[in-house]
């Protein structure tokens, strides 16, 4: 990827997430991307095929959903409190059972993988909260982040700083005293060490301000174009459909509208239902 993916500057005044000097073109290059933004031929690169499950023996929760994501895509998940979006995310990076349908990457069927098992295979997964380690440094994330490389990992964090400038500036600095934003990119550039194929986001941008939320969908579409497949759970509906490949719409674990971001956008009744109209 050569030059600067935007057309705008959104977010890059917001000094808690870049610093001076790295708003404008730049060029990121992160490692482990797809090598097409086609679907495998035997369908999508992922996709969760009409789950049903819950947590341990409990109910199901989901009730023949589906999610399917293809390489360089933005796939984003919305829907009311209690809609199962984060629990499908889960199913997805096999954290609960999944008691019928499937769970594809590339074809093939992990629905009974481990999660240490679906890493191994590319994926990465950001949980919403206790995401970090708070005691370490920034660079100390980033190295547990490559626990299951045998590689040089040095030029991985240095695409990492490149991605988010201001965790350079701070890499020996505890995780513990960043900001809210400045914590989510760690998040995220610790999963981005494993070098994944597919990265689920679950609320990237819960709880920062409207600024830092533009520039880290920012950071998550510079990820995407460099052929990474995003999954992603988001509050923020609206904006997070804006930059949206794919949408899907949970209501009490089933899909209730699925289209591009843009599509969702336009429909009347997810507006009026899911946006305030």
């Amino acid at each position: 990827m050569t030059g600067n993916p935007y057309q705008d500057d959104r977010g890059n005044n917001d000094r808690s997430i870049t610093k001076d000097g790295h708003a404008g073109s730049r060029e990121v290059v992160l490692p482990g991307k797809a090598a097409t933004g086609a679907p495998h031929k035997d369908g999508p690169f992922l996709i969760g095929d009409a789950m049903t499950g819950g947590y341990g023996s409990g109910a199901d929760i989901l009730h023949g959903c589906t999610l399917a994501v293809n390489p360089g895509e933005i796939a984003v998940i919305v829907g009311p409190n209690g809609a199962g979006k984060s629990t499908a995310m889960k199913a997805v990076f096999g954290m609960l059972n999944v008691r019928s349908g499937a769970v594809r990457l590339k074809g093939e069927d992990i629905t009974h993988l481990t999660p240490q098992a679906r890493v191994a295979k590319g994926m990465a997964f950001v949980p919403q909260t206790h995401n970090i380690f708070t005691s370490m440094t920034v660079e100390e994330n980033l190295e547990m982040g490559a626990f299951l490389r045998r590689d040089d990992i040095k030029k991985t964090i240095a695409q990492v700083y490149d991605l988010f400038p201001i965790l350079g500036d701070k890499r020996r600095q505890a995780a513990g005293e960043l900001s809210g934003g400045q914590r989510q990119q760690v998040a995220v550039g610790r999963a981005l060490m494993t070098q994944p194929q597919v990265l689920m986001l679950d609320e990237p941008t819960a709880g920062v301000s409207p600024i830092v939320m533009d520039e880290l969908f920012d950071r998550i579409i510079e990820v995407a174009r460099t052929g990474i497949s995003i999954l992603m759970v988001e509050q923020n509906a609206r904006q997070a459909l804006e930059i949206a490949d794919r949408g899907y719409v949970l209501v009490q674990g089933a899909n209730a509208f699925t289209g591009t971001g843009a599509e969702l956008l336009a429909d009347p009744e997810v507006r009026k239902s899911f946006l305030g109209g």
